[in-house]
């Protein structure tokens, strides 16, 4: 394991503006080889930063109903309430606020909208629509810096950390002691089970 790079930061970013640019293409860019692009791309679908590759579709072209952003007020369980519009299909996007408060994205039928909303939210829950005119989502690495937290102790692990896949989920450590501890303490809890 070893800290991420520039370089890593502008694989990442490539792959963000376009997940399906060929590798030599994103080599030219960064100053690398095809093969150490994939290198590299594997190795970080490895430490869990690249999780899946994914299509961005356009629904207004497939004319899939409005775009409408909601606020929802006055939730008791935001993290049920979270769950089931997380499971819409509607949904494109979902925002839990630190205070506690439910936004979300989503394309709905004109004549549906609030039939839609009060058949997915309880009827004590309120809520504000606002129809959107035009949407652009850009996810951006810009002023982020990638820092992997141990699983253990949440320090920041670095060059001298550690990686360990236990159960298809991919775990950080900063040091050896803390993998140890987070093994030792996973393994007591599987037996428990």
């Amino acid at each position: 394991m070893r800290d991420l790079d520039e370089t890593d930061m502008e694989i990442l970013t490539l792959l963000g503006e376009n997940a399906r640019h060929p590798f030599s293409a994103i080599g030219e860019v960064v100053g690398l080889s095809g093969p150490a692009v994939s290198d590299r791309v594997t190795r970080l679908q490895e430490v869990g930063i690249i999780n899946r590759f994914t299509v961005d579709v356009d629904r207004s072209q497939l004319h899939a109903g409005i775009p409408i952003f909601v606020q929802v007020m006055g939730a008791d369980d935001v993290d049920g309430l979270k769950d089931r519009v997380g499971d819409a299909d509607a949904v494109e996007h979902l925002f839990v606020t630190a205070d506690g408060e439910i936004w979300f994205y989503a394309r709905a039928q004109v004549q549906n909208v609030r039939r839609w909303l009060d058949g997915l939210l309880d009827d004590d829950i309120g809520y504000m629509v606002t129809l959107m005119d035009d949407i652009e989502w850009r996810p951006s690495l810009d002023g982020t810096e990638f820092a992997l937290t141990c699983a253990e102790c949440n320090n920041t692990v670095d060059s001298e950390g550690r990686s360990a896949r236990l159960d298809g989920q991919v775990y950080h450590f900063c040091c050896p002691s803390c993998q140890s501890r987070f093994k030792e303490r996973y393994n007591r809890l599987e037996e428990g089970v």
